[in-house]
């Protein structure tokens, strides 16, 4: 490894690979038990030292360290190309450097998941991080963010400054003269070098189905292994320069990750990529080891890294314009998201770890999807009685919890059917400024039964019989008597019946109204966009469940009355609606 013996002060950041968009806030409840001997052996420190830009010229020979397999770097060389003036930010140029090796020869360039690999001087001084690639494709023209603004956390600029550099005419000229790259390729300019994001989990189908509403998602995902268990795995020992650098939304059973490389460590403070993952500013993300299986070649883009990630090592505290930083040892708090899912015999649970809010929806709807995947081994139509607990604390920390059972069905897709309503509603709580969520449990039993009733017609008990009431026929109350009632259900599957009891107010004598009765899953209910505790806990508490007739009364006269009453649940989805007058004696 290429270091000075001279030390400088410790960088004040941590390393890690960019991901998806998340949320900022730190998440909850302390880190499981089982993941906090991760942490065990420290990486050696290389404490760089910053190269003066000044002194790099056109020419010069450098040196890196990367990771092509397993978890050691081995080195490359390369050559100055020059330098682009404020080609990332204004005071925050762009070295632009030719890099070789066997392993960048082979696939035809610089990959992703090289981000963050130090590259030196001739003296061992760090020049800086591999962090962008010529836009066009696969090349071995790499764009360097310098070390000595790695740490500045800049806070001028936005997200979308960094995605393109542009290349004036005479820097496209000495690129083209000195690699294999035309004009018109390098004129095109250097691009971050892409991040998606691996999921665990869930299956590479799910992933490429992207459900218009789900905006949360990562948009740019591929199927993963899960992060390693405690004590198994690459360690933390590996996370030196050079080394595999693992950040993560979420660990576990669903594994939201991306891979970059440590461009430097020092007393603890990892620093590394060399772009933002997704500007969060401070943060809370998973820091991890990993270990890559192999550089997979690329036709239409750059080759890309593949490697499973190792167990948590610390935390990534901050993500800025040129870099992510972090620190290695105690792990950020999480929420614990547990799944399970119920059917035919079968049952699967599953829990992941989840250290900021933004990424409990997109690991609730894929705990939840992937589980009925492995569950059923297909997409299928069919219902299911999902029952969800939310517990935290409130902005006072004053305990709450929230607690939903509901029905659902689905002639195509009951996975997603039944899931997209409950992360929609977790997206929603995660977004409340100062509410902590510490755990989110799930229960779904499931069954490939989709048929469901529909409400078909209404009968009130006259002594010892059944009449049917409707137009012309109203509902004969007494005041302040309960009306005993029935609803007709048809269905693919038969008829039956459900009892309704309707109380009539004392004061409603002489009147006349209306009573509606309508199927639960026709209301169109929705609990999954609350902006306080407060109406979160309304919502839930005046659930109408898709398996519940709701009952509306409206009386007139001199004491006008509008009551509503929910049936009990039933054991299918319930449509349809019957509406029929009512005459109060």
């Amino acid at each position: 490894m290429l270091t000075s013996p001279a030390r400088r002060r410790a960088p004040a950041l941590l390393a890690l690979a960019a991901l998806a968009a998340v949320g900022t806030a730190a998440a909850t409840l302390a880190p499981d038990p089982a993941q906090t001997a991760a942490q065990a052996a420290a990486p050696a420190g290389d404490c760089a030292r910053p190269a003066r830009l000044a002194t790099v010229d056109q020419g010069d020979p450098v040196t890196g360290l990367t990771v092509a397999s397993g978890t050691t770097p081995t080195s490359f060389t390369g050559t100055v190309l020059g330098t682009l003036q404020d080609g990332i930010a204004p005071g925050v140029d762009l070295v632009m450097a030719r890099l070789s090796s066997p392993e960048i020869d082979r696939v035809g360039g610089i990959w992703q998941g090289m981000s963050g690999s130090p590259v030196y001087d001739a003296s061992g001084r760090l020049i800086g991080a591999v962090s962008y690639g010529l836009s066009y494709g696969a090349s071995p023209v790499a764009g360097l963010t310098p070390y000595n603004k790695m740490d500045d956390y800049l806070s001028a600029g936005k997200p979308g400054d960094t995605a393109k550099v542009a290349v004036g005419s005479a820097a496209a000229r000495t690129i083209a003269r000195h690699t294999g790259v035309t004009r018109r390729q390098a004129t095109q300019g250097f691009s971050q070098l892409p991040m998606p994001v691996g999921v665990s989990g869930v299956g590479a189908q799910r992933l490429a189905q992207r459900k218009p509403g789900l905006h949360y998602l990562p948009k740019d995902t591929y199927a993963i292994g899960r992060s390693a268990r405690a004590g198994s795995g690459p360690g933390p020992a590996t996370l030196v320069a050079g080394g595999n650098l693992g950040v993560t939304l979420s660990w576990g059973d669903v594994t939201q990750a991306g891979i970059g490389t440590v461009t430097s460590v020092c007393n603890g403070r990892v620093v590394g990529f060399g772009h933002p993952m997704q500007f969060l500013g401070r943060t809370t993300l998973g820091l991890h080891p990993a270990d890559a299986l192999y550089i997979q070649e690329e036709s239409l883009g750059p080759p890309s890294k593949i490697a499973n990630v190792g167990a948590p090592a610390g935390v990534i505290t901050d993500d800025h314009l040129t870099g992510v930083t972090g620190t290695l040892g105690e792990l950020p708090r999480t929420t614990t998201v547990t799944d399970t899912v119920r059917a035919q015999g079968r049952h699967r649970t599953g829990t992941s770890y989840v250290p900021v809010p933004l990424a409990l929806a997109p690991t609730v709807y894929y705990a939840s999807v992937g589980n009925h995947d492995r569950t059923f081994d297909a997409r299928v139509p069919g219902s299911e009685l999902l029952a969800w607990r939310i517990t935290g604390q409130d902005a006072q920390g004053t305990a709450f919890h929230l607690a939903v059972t509901d029905r659902f069905v689905a002639s195509y897709d009951i996975a997603d059917e039944a899931t997209y309503p409950f992360a929609d509603f977790v997206y929603s709580l995660s977004a409340i400024h100062g509410l902590r969520i510490d755990t989110v449990t799930a229960r779904s039993d499931v069954s490939t039964d989709n048929s469901t009733w529909r409400v078909a017609g209404l009968q009130q008990r006259l002594g010892d019989r059944w009449v049917k009431v409707g137009k012309g026929s109203p509902v004969e109350a007494r005041a302040g008597a309960t009306v005993a009632l029935r609803v007709l259900l048809t269905g693919d599957t038969g008829r039956r019946t459900a009892p309704l009891a309707v109380a009539i107010p004392a004061a409603a004598g002489g009147s006349t109204g209306r009573l509606d009765v309508t199927g639960g899953n026709d209301l169109g209910a929705a609990i999954d966009s609350p902006t306080t505790l407060a109406q979160a806990k309304r919502l839930v508490a005046t659930l109408v469940r898709n398996d519940q007739l709701a009952v509306s009364l409206r009386l007139g006269g001199d004491h006008p009355v509008t009551r509503s009453s929910l049936g009990a649940p039933l054991d299918k989805v319930v449509g349809g609606h019957q509406g029929v007058p009512v005459r109060v004696r």
